[in-house]
């Protein structure tokens, strides 16, 4: 059965050392891991997009989510995120291009990169080249980093500013 086709286990959010055991055994039947991280609160058709995106640039998609406390470090308001990272971590795995979720505390996504060695890094193309965190992990074992396209029209600020303004 073409790996395309293999059957995919089931989503699911995980631990660090839950997803690098998935990694190891997903790795070990041949199926080429892709990760990407975010905060994705309040889910929209361009996240969904995106998702999709990553997921076919190999066989097995990993989404690292930022914890409530992280995205908060990452300058979002201090009412952000809307949606608590337990929960958007849910949502996020019931998607069917993802296969995996991990919540991450850290400020950036590096432990889980190191960790997990990715065979394909993917972030918006909104990121400038060298500011992707973990690129180095990722091409130094022969992997490769890949910038996506973002959907235009589609912002989670824009959208909680229209909920606010009660439009």
């Amino acid at each position: 059965m073409p790996r395309s086709q293999a059957p995919r286990p089931k989503p699911m959010v995980i631990a660090l050392s839950e997803a690098q055991a998935f990694v190891h055994r997903e790795r070990n039947s041949g199926r080429r891991i892709v990760f990407t991280n975010g905060v994705f609160d309040v889910l929209h058709p361009g996240h969904v997009r995106y998702l999709r995106d990553a997921r076919a640039l190999g066989d097995l998609l990993i989404v690292g989510v930022n914890s409530d406390r992280s995205s908060r470090a990452l300058g979002k308001a201090a009412d952000r995120p809307i949606n608590p990272d337990g929960e958007r971590a849910e949502v996020l795995a019931a998607l069917k291009s993802v296969d995996a979720v991990v919540v991450f505390d850290e400020d950036t996504p590096h432990a889980i990169i190191t960790a997990i060695q990715p065979d394909v890094l993917v972030k918006g193309a909104d990121w400038g080249e060298h500011a992707i965190v973990g690129r180095d992990v990722v091409e130094a074992r022969g992997g490769k980093v890949v910038r996506i396209e973002l959907a235009t029209g589609y912002s989670t600020t824009a959208i909680v500013e229209r909920i606010r303004a009660g439009v």
